[in-house]
């Protein structure tokens, strides 16, 4: 049984506690991993804070081709580690799958390498000439989830060591040795020290978000964990890109062809089994078209095999973990209980050897329902129908969070008058969850602050400065 170790200051380490990780398709240990100690935490801080001061000094042309060696060392074990992905993380292979995560950790390499961070004259008279810099913040804490485990974590560090920053980072524990096989295979073309591995819990996330040598920290993962990480950088009064997922709503509008967006539909709401922040977590149909809505995503639904990620014909797999997959059925089991609801699961036969919940569509359910209100991050979707779309605009801005939103239908100018009223990060317009490595992207409301990918992205793992000179 091969274990994995964690790495500081390009050495790979090892301690006396380990945790075994299971397949969530079959629950077969497919390994163990090392867990990092709070010595190891302020040796991996103190070693990237050594490390940066060289770091940054680099050319920028310097950095990016390195950013480059790191697209190629992804390029060249992309099997490998997308293997690693669907055994641990629970992703099929193929479809929106594992493969697609690593296409997308190559492109989010490679975009930020292409990118310029120009100086910016902001202002000139006769008199003084003033300009902007963006300058490197120094170390960055990098808390990385499960759902995404190497392409969010590539979000996340790509730009901060582009912009001249080093990076510690914590996977989470529930993803873990493919990330630790990514990181290792990445030191193997960078400095020492630039990018430093620690595993664990939230007590070592927590170490790491309070230190006082840490100067931003990126986090993607629940709103709970969220403002814990704002209260624990008043002590070290870090820069904060936190993406707090969503719950993101849908709002088809009146007599649309469900027949020419139904897949759409489908893989906005269940990319990733529905474990994605930007997922569409609760869809508003007028209340004539609830009918031939259900029957165009359900027919769609039996197209689709549930299993094992390895197996090539297999494009749905497990939720990741216990905790999500009892979250997600506790939820089912408190609507089934509600005599207004209908449950509809269209392909109910599943493996009871896994973490496996068959897609389902929830009916005669509203806001203020659980199953709506609440984020499922799974295989299950709410579908509530309206009466005006005024109504479905109020109910889909109800919450207090707002990440993703989206608009569908034939009438490309009542698309825009509704996007225009929901209150999200980004609005999508007959898809949902598009993002792309040169548009920002970040929430509004309790779903986090600061954007990530293109320019502005780069900006988020800098500080400004001004050089201002007297003519």
């Amino acid at each position: 049984m091969k274990e994995y170790s964690y790495i500081i200051n390009g050495v790979e380490k090892t301690s006396l506690e380990t945790v075994e990780v299971f397949n969530p398709a079959n629950k077969e240990l497919i390994g163990k991993y090392f867990v990092s100690t709070i010595e190891d935490v302020e040796e991996a801080i103190e070693n990237s804070k050594i490390v940066q001061k060289s770091w940054s000094k680099l050319a920028q042309e310097d950095r990016d081709n390195y950013l480059m060696k790191i697209a190629d060392v992804l390029i060249n074990n992309k099997t490998y580690l997308a293997e690693l992905i669907t055994k641990e993380q629970g992703k099929p292979l193929n479809g929106p799958g594992s493969n697609f995560e690593m296409d997308a950790c190559i492109g989010w390499t490679q975009v930020p390498a292409s990118l310029n961070l120009e100086d910016e004259v902001i202002f000139e008279d006769d008199t003084r000439k003033d300009i902007l810099q963006r300058k490197p913040i120094g170390v960055v804490a990098a808390i990385t989830p499960w759902n995404w485990p190497l392409m969010i974590a590539i979000w996340q560090i790509i730009p901060s060591i582009k912009m001249g920053n080093t990076v510690v980072v914590k996977p989470s524990e529930y993803t873990t040795i493919a990330s630790l096989e990514m990181y290792r295979l990445i030191n193997e073309v960078l400095p020492a020290g630039v990018i430093n591995v620690v595993t664990g819990d939230g007590k070592i996330g927590a170490h790491i978000t309070a230190h006082s040598s840490i100067s931003k920290i990126m986090f993607t993962g629940s709103i709970a964990t969220g403002k814990r990480i704002i209260e624990a950088s008043k002590h070290n009064m870090a820069r904060l890109t936190l993406e707090c997922g969503g719950n993101d709503a849908g709002i088809v509008l009146p007599k649309t062809d469900f027949n020419s967006i139904a897949e759409g539909l489908f893989w906005g709401s269940f990319l990733n089994m529905g474990q994605t922040c930007a997922a569409l977590k609760r869809l508003y149909v007028h209340e004539d078209d609830l009918d031939i809505c259900v029957e165009a995503l359900s027919n769609l639904t039996k197209n689709f095999k549930m299993g094992d990620g390895m197996n090539e014909d297999v494009l749905l797999g497990p939720i990741q973990n216990q905790m999500q997959f009892d979250k997600v059925n506790a939820l089912i089991e408190a609507t089934a209980k509600n005599p207004k609801a209908k449950i509809i699961v269209p392909n109910p036969e599943v493996s009871n050897d896994g973490f496996y919940i068959p897609i389902t569509f929830v009916t005669g359910v509203d806001n203020g329902d659980a199953i709506v209100d609440e984020e499922q991050f799974g295989t299950v979707l709410p579908i509530i129908t309206y009466k005006t779309l005024e109504e479905a605009i109020e109910k889909a801005n109800s919450l207090e969070i707002g990440l993703g939103a989206s608009v569908w239908g034939n009438d490309q100018k009542l698309m825009e008058e509704v996007a225009d009223q929901l209150e999200a990060g980004t609005v999508w317009m007959n898809q949902h969850g598009a993002i792309h490595p040169f548009v920002p992207f970040g929430g509004v409301k309790q779903s986090g602050y600061g954007v990530e990918f293109g320019i502005e992205g780069l900006k988020a793992v800098t500080v400004p400065k001004i050089m201002s000179y007297k003519k």
